[in-house]
């Protein structure tokens, strides 16, 4: 590939891979337009990304580009691979050929399905941002023509590193975003129960003469009667579906 092509390509993939702050952003479908952005920047066969939390796989992305191929080379890693290697040591896994590991006996069954899928070689670079690891970028190569560089030396695993790093920025950079979008909606909800409740307690403290002090424990021990959230009652009271009389029977008394 042309390197102006690659450039372009690569800068629209980092483009791409910093959109995340959206209710409608989808993890699923960003990473999958990452292993398809790998695909075409480096010229593999296919690429995936395996998600990690607490050492246990909780997700997987796979290229549209042989979905299959990939889905199944991702999955056969429970045991070992070099999603697990890289997600392990925090650190690349550069350019592995499979008929060398697989003789070696290095990752077994997962050697033995890329040569089922005539997969040549293979390289993983992990999901980091800073000191977190969110998992690792697996990809993989077809047989090259004996003119074209190794991948160490294309600086395909380089490349690759960058998109992941962008990758696991977006991710972390969306759920930071989420938490304080839920924040937000949780103190806004604390905020409008508030408000209602002290509408409940002026409309009842004007129609009994009485302090708000009284009216908030009656309100309170009505709801606690019942069952039913403070908020509840309140809204009930303003909208008139709970008797306002019903209340204790009637306006507190003072002692």
């Amino acid at each position: 590939m042309h390197h102006g092509s690659r450039e372009m390509l690569l800068a629209s993939a980092l483009l791409e891979a910093s959109d995340t702050l959206s209710d409608a952003f989808d993890a699923e479908r960003y990473l999958q337009r990452l292993s398809d952005h790998c695909v075409e920047i480096l010229g593999a066969r296919a690429a995936g990304i395996m998600l990690i939390e607490g050492g246990e796989e909780v997700s997987l992305a796979v290229s549209s580009r042989q979905q299959e191929v990939a889905l199944d080379l991702l999955a056969v890693q429970h045991h070992g691979g070099p999603c697990l290697d890289s997600y392990g040591t925090g650190r690349p896994v550069p350019p592995v050929s499979i008929s060398v590991a697989h003789a070696a006996s290095r990752w077994p069954d997962f050697t033995e399905r890329a040569l089922r899928h005539d997969i040549a070689a293979t390289f993983a670079v992990p999901l980091r941002r800073r000191e977190t690891l969110l998992g690792a970028l697996n990809v993989f190569v077809p047989t090259l023509p004996e003119h074209d560089p190794p991948p160490e030396e294309d600086g395909s695993v380089r490349l690759a590193q960058v998109l992941a790093d962008a990758a696991a920025v977006g991710l972390q950079n969306h759920r930071v975003y989420a938490q304080y979008r839920t924040l937000a909606e949780q103190l806004q909800m604390a905020l409008s129960s508030r408000v209602r409740i002290e509408q409940a307690k002026g409309m009842l403290a004007e129609r009994w003469g009485t302090g708000a002090d009284q009216v908030f424990r009656t309100l309170r021990q009505y709801a606690r009667r019942h069952r039913l959230p403070l908020d509840e009652i309140a809204t009930g009271v303003i909208d008139g579906s709970v008797d306002r009389g019903d209340l204790e029977g009637g306006p507190p008394r003072s002692p």
